[in-house]
This record gives C-alpha cells, structure tokens and sequence, in this order.
C-alpha cells in the first residue's frame, strides 16, 4: 500500500512538472532527471522495510541472499596487500642466518641467486657474502675393522693410507666415510652370518657388505681405490650424482668398488649369504648370483691399488711390504700421493698463474701464493719416481730437472690447462702498497685513487675495457665459486700472514713442502731476493724497483693493522675506501667468505666422522701451519 501512494505520488509531480509552462525546457528535464532519481532510490532502498513479512519469509530471504562483500578499511586493505605475493608495502627483512656460517669476521647466507653484483643487495649486511649453496656430497665408504689387533706402527700406517684416501674424495666432491665393526654388528644378518660356517675370508668380506647394506646405499670403496683423473672426468661426473639404478661393480677392481640402492644392495647380501656356494667363497662376488652385479668396463678416473697391481707394477714397494708390512705400507702412501699429485700436474701442462694485478708494489703481498705455486710445481716423494697411476701407464713423470712452468701476469686468462692462484688484497691495502703512503686520508681517495682498479686489471684481457665494476664482479664470483673453477684455481686474501692451513684438502694430496731436492738452495724465510733465480716468463710484469721492494713489507703490515684498527679516523678511512671501491671490496669479501665456508664444512665433517672407527684417517698434522713446516726445510 505505501508502494502505491508513493507511486502515485510521484507519477502526480512528474505530470505537475510536465504541464508548468512557467518553467524553462532545461530546467523542466534537469528537474525530471532528479525526481526520476530520487524515485528509484527511495522505491528500491526502502522496499523491504516497507513489504510487510512472515518469519518464514524472513528466514527464506536470509539464506538466500547473496552475500555482498565488505570495503575493507584502510589499514585492513594494505595489510592484505602486504601479505600478498607482491608485497609492495612489505618492509625489506633480513635473511634468516644459516647453520654454520659465520668464521671469525667472515659470515655468509648460501642461495641459488647468489650471481649478484653486490651480496648486500640480498643479505641486507655489509658484511654478510652470498655465495653459491654447498653442493651435496654423495657418501663413499670404506671399511675398516679396528676391533682386530695391530702394532702400532702398522696401525699408523694404515691409519696414513686413509687420510690419503679421504683427502682424495674429498677434494673430488665426495663425502667419504669410514665404517667399522659397530655398523656391521647392528645389521639384523649378523647374528645369521655368526652361525654360518663360512670361510674366515668370506666372513670378513661379508662383515664390510653388512657395515655397507645398513647405510643407506651409495658406494663401497676399498681405502686403496683412489680417484685420479680430473674433476670433470664423466665416471666421476656419473659418481658424484649419486643416483645408482643397478648395483655395479667395476672389471678388474675385484672388490675395490662397488655402487648401488640399498634394496639391491640388501638383496645381493641376503643371497650371497644364504647361497649353498658360500662354504667355498672367499667373498660375496662369489656366492652371489651371476645377475646380481652390473659389470661396468670403464673406469678410466679410478686408480686401485690391488696387491696384485703393486707386485706388478711396483715390485720395490711390494717387497718392502713383504719385508716390513709398516714400512712398506709408509712407502706405498707416498707413492699414492705422489701419483695424485702428478696426476695434478698433467691436467695443468701450461703451469701455474699467480695472479699480480699492479705489479709494482704487490711482489710482497703475492709471496705467499708464489710459495704456494713452488712447491705445487715440485716433484714429491716418491720410493719409485718413473712410474704411472694404474690407470694412467701413459702419464708424464715428474721430473725435478723439468718442473711446471710458473708465471706471474697481471691478467685473468680462461684457459683450461693453466692452474690460476689469486691474492685478493682489501682495497685499502691495496690503496696503502700502490701509493707507498703509510696514511691514507679520504682527500687521497677523492682526488687520486682509481676506482676499483684491482679488479679492472685483472680482468681487462679477459672482458675488454669498456665494461663497468658491475659486469666485472660477475665474472670474478664465476671464476672462484663456479663448478670448473674450483678444481682449477684457489683465491686467497692478502690479509692473512699465513696460507690456509689445510690446502692439502683442496688438492687433494699432501703438498710437497719438502719436496724432491732440485740441486738448489733454497732459505727457509721467502723472498724474491733470496729465491733461486727462476726463468723470466714472458707474462710476467717487470721486476719490483730495489728501494721500493724494501718498503712493502712495512706497507703491508701497516695495512693490516688499518684493517683491523678500531680508531675513528681509521674507520672514517676505511668506510670512505669501500665506499669508492665497491667492485673490489665485495670481491674481497666473497673470497674472504668463499675460504672460511671451505674451511667451517670440512672441519664440520671432521669433528663427526673424529666419533667413529677410533679416529682412523684424522688429520693429527692440521694444528701447524704451513710456514711451520717450510721453516722444516732449514
């Protein structure tokens, strides 16, 4: 009913207004145009309270209804957005902190978008570095029963043959584990295998193959199966993936190495175990069954080093295992590290590059990498010096008359065959050499230094001049942390007095700091002055000026002490020359960083697997530095 009279109502003044022939036309349809308005809005915002209704009406209208959504507040509506996967109002936050990433002065945040002009850009720290993550290890393990009685001398030795073994995996990608008896003990066919009469060969075969099925799968090797090739050799390219489809064992190794899944590898046991062969086996290869292996007949990145193998081919080290197992043993390790290490050699034929951007102040700073170089390019000690890696009858000997070419360019080459050694100086004491100023001031860094100009040196061969100190950092982090590069070349910082204690790991094998006597004389204490004279390269710089030489050992202890000066005025200094080196000093802080990771994950490992097989394999010698065993050579 008040539908209706407000109908009529409105149908009355519309036909008022039409026949008003007081009004203008324009004013008439502005008039009508607001009436018609006006009359739906009250008609249609007003009709439900004006329809009079039942509650089953009522109740039939509210399920209904569709429901309208509410217009958020203000704060409510960016509170969204800001959850939102585009979060325009969301606050930068920092990463969270990883596990194990902090060294001393040295801290990092491991990402897969670490190809980044400037780590701050992610980590929202100065000085935090975003490096490459770690890549994942695949597990290799070898046995090793402690529980059987051993001299002491005997236990030494063997006990040397596997840190050789570790070193090698290690540095090849590998995460190699030592197993003992307490592994073969928890494996529910112990007790079985205990009630089997079995061959006493067969019985400590199996005793590996049950320490190994209660892993998780992986690779067996024996402590004497050593990788010797290239790190981008395919086998060990194939190995390092970890994924084994069959369980396969190599031709001719016997059982120097197995790989498999642990459903296969559990099987092979189980038959090899219960098979009626087993009274007559001496190993699980022979009471298993003829499909339960995969043959796999290459294995051109392997060296095993089989009993056979040493009466073959190393009669001199095999009779002085005969004579003295504990001796011989000793000899046999330095043969191994030996072969690794010339191994190294071959796969660099165009020798070493110690890097020297600016060469005219830098030969101090740079003694400790060319240290490094000489000894790498020396020939170690060996009980057989002519001979070959089992698997490489072909290889170059080392010869202490002929040893590897080194160098020392101003320029980053990318050639494959030629070792690159770095020294990454911070920029201010880079600042502090260059000028051969004992007090650098921020006028000096305004007026004269050139902007990352470490970097622009060493990379200008390589990338051309134009390019900025953005293009160039890229490049650089590649040339440290990239797949290839870390078997082929070690950065270090010109900050630390000493080199890295533990770069046998990095290599591989254990260093020759000794080396083979060459017929020259060599002082203890390192110098260009006092170093034996080597032959001029052509991509060497020219040689440091006498008076100048004699100020950079000052310079750069100086240097050092700026660096870690709490002063204001050597904070000031040292923030205004990061300031304008940005290039140099992220490179400087991403090899800082690069090193100390390196170093905490090994060290890491080292304390776990120090837990188990009694310590076997550990390395006792990391507590003294490397100048501590140069000084040895007086």
């Amino acid at each position: 009913m008040v539908f209706l009279k407000r109908a009529g109502f409105y149908l009355w003044l519309y036909t008022d207004v039409q026949n008003a022939d007081t009004v203008c036309p324009a004013a008439r349809l502005l008039l009508l145009v607001a009436i018609g308005i006006f009359a739906l809005f009250t008609l249609f915002f007003t009709l439900p309270s004006a329809i009079p209704t039942g509650p089953s009406l009522s109740k039939s209208i509210a399920e209904h209804k569709p429901s309208i959504p509410k217009i958020p507040k203000l704060q409510e509506f960016k509170d969204t957005l800001s959850t939102s996967l585009l979060k325009p109002f969301k606050p930068a936050v920092h990463p969270p902190l990883q596990a194990n990433s902090t060294d001393g002065d040295s801290s990092w945040y491991s990402n897969w978008n670490w190809l980044r002009p400037f780590s701050s850009s992610v980590t929202l720290d100065e000085n935090r570095s975003l490096l490459p993550p770690l890549k994942k290890r695949t597990p290799i393990y070898c046995y090793y029963d402690t529980t059987i009685p051993r001299e002491k001398e005997t236990k030494e030795a063997e006990s040397a043959l596997l840190l050789t073994w570790r070193r090698a995996w290690w540095a090849q990608g590998f995460k190699p584990v030592i197993l003992g008896a307490g592994e073969a003990m928890t494996n529910p066919l112990y007790d079985e295998l205990q009630r089997k009469e079995v061959e006493p060969k067969f019985k400590t075969n199996m005793m590996r193959w049950l320490a190994w099925e209660n892993m998780a799968g992986g690779m067996l090797s024996d402590y004497l199966t050593l990788p010797m090739g290239a790190r981008e050799e395919p086998l060990l390219t194939y190995l390092r993936r970890g994924e084994y489809p069959d369980l396969t064992r190599w031709e001719g190794f016997g059982n120097g190495l197995y790989a498999g899944p642990k459903s296969k590898i559990t099987d092979a046991v189980t038959k090899a175990l219960r098979s009626p062969a087993k009274k007559d086996a001496k190993d699980v290869i022979d009471a298993a069954p003829n499909d339960a292996f995969k043959i796999d007949k290459s294995h051109d990145g392997l060296a095993y080093y089989a009993p056979s193998v040493i009466d073959e081919e190393y009669p001199k080290v095999a009779e002085e295992i005969r004579r003295n197992r504990a001796a011989g043993l000793k000899s046999l390790n330095l043969l191994v590290n030996s072969h690794l290490h010339n191994t190294w050699q071959d796969l660099h034929p165009l020798g070493i590059s110690v890097l020297k951007p600016l060469p005219a102040h830098t030969t101090h700073m740079i003694e400790p990498a060319l240290s490094l170089a000489d000894w790498l390019s020396q020939c170690g000690d060996t009980p057989e010096p002519t001979t070959c890696p089992p698997n490489l009858p072909k290889c170059s000997p080392c010869i202490a008359s002929h040893p590897m070419k080194l160098s020392t360019p101003a320029r980053y080459r990318n050639t494959s065959g030629l070792y690159h050694i770095g020294t990454v100086p911070h920029p201010l004491t880079l600042a502090t050499l260059d000028s051969l100023k004992n007090d650098v001031d921020v006028a000096w860094v305004r007026r004269t230094m050139v902007r990352d100009n470490w970097l622009y040196e060493l990379t200008k061969e390589y990338l051309g001049v134009p390019l900025g100190g953005r293009g160039r950092i890229l490049k650089f982090k590649e040339a440290v942390a990239d797949e290839y590069a870390t078997a082929h070349s070690v950065w270090l910082t010109a900050e630390h007095e000493t080199l890295p204690h533990d770069l046998d790991w990095y290599f591989g094998f254990s260093i020759p700091i000794n080396g083979t006597d060459k017929g020259t004389s060599e002082t203890p204490v390192p110098g260009p002055e006092r170093r034996p004279k080597k032959a001029q390269s052509a991509d060497d710089g020219p040689p440091p000026k006498e008076d100048e030489y004699k100020l950079e050992p000052e310079l750069l202890k100086r240097a050092r002490d700026l660096g870690k000066s709490k002063v204001e005025k050597d904070v000031t200094v040292r923030n205004a020359i990061e300031a304008w080196n940005l290039a140099d000093t992220e490179a400087w802080k991403f090899v800082r960083a690069f090193l100390a990771r390196t170093r905490v994950e090994r060290l890491k490992w080292e304390e776990e697997e120090s837990k188990y097989a009694e310590g076997a394999g550990s390395d006792r010698e990391r507590k003294r530095t490397a100048w501590d065993r140069w000084t040895e050579r007086i």
